[in-house]
């Protein structure tokens, strides 16, 4: 998400308690609707949901998943840290802070990467001076892999299956952040979209990428301590 102070572009308030009523009803993979979002996307950003061809590999059973510490997304180069987010004043989802916008926020109280159901981690597009943690997440492709490291030292693996941009005016939070298949690991990473519309601060979509977990390290063995 874009993020400012006073009059910069940050996320509106109503759009981030849509993105929390998705982690309410759907995160913890109790959504009745699945399958791909077919919602019309807007702006300067296309949706490519997942070209033909494009070979993805199994689903790996989930975990237990880990507080999320670091998220890396090689075919894009982002590397980032991960802090767990609550709600604001307002009962909305707390986006990352203002002064860190190269750190992506996990929704603490969801689902943790790796386990059963859909985590969510959001991050600011931009600031009004340059580019944010998520500014190319458009630019991902289906296939690419997505590297989740907990505090424990574990590492899960997601494949992206499908991106999407999401127009803001006919937003379908099940579609959006619901699990595609129940009982799978997925992942959903979030950030802003579309064309930023200066009369209302905000702009008009939301990029939504899906991933689900394909591999994982489990964490080294702690060694026992000496006599």
């Amino acid at each position: 998400m874009s993020s400012a102070r006073g009059g910069g572009r940050l996320i509106t308030g109503l759009a981030w308690a849509v993105l929390l009523l998705g982690l309410w009803l759907w995160g913890r993979g109790t959504a009745n609707g699945s399958g791909a979002s077919s919602a019309p996307t807007t702006g300067d950003i296309a949706a490519v949901g997942r070209p033909l061809g494009v070979p993805l590999p199994p689903a790996h059973h989930p975990l237990k998943g880990a507080v999320p510490q670091r998220v890396e997304i090689p075919s894009i180069g982002i590397a980032a840290p991960v802090l767990p987010r609550g709600l604001d004043s307002d009962g909305a989802i707390d986006p990352p802070p203002y002064a860190k916008p190269g750190t992506v926020g996990w929704f603490g109280s969801g689902t943790r990467p790796g386990a059963a159901g859909a985590a969510l981690l959001v991050g600011h597009v931009d600031t009004e001076s340059k580019p944010a943690v998520f500014y190319g997440l458009s630019a991902v492709r289906p296939g690419a892999r997505i590297k989740v490291t907990g505090a424990d030292g574990s590492v899960a693996e997601f494949t992206i299956d499908d991106v999407q941009v999401l127009a803001r005016d006919r937003f379908d939070a099940a579609k959006a952040y619901g699990p595609r298949k129940p009982g799978r690991a997925e992942l959903r990473l979030i950030t802003c979209g579309g064309t930023y519309d200066r009369a209302t601060k905000a702009y008009t979509a939301n990029v939504v990428v899906s991933a689900y977990l394909t591999d994982a390290r489990e964490p080294a063995p702690s060694k026992p301590a000496k006599p």
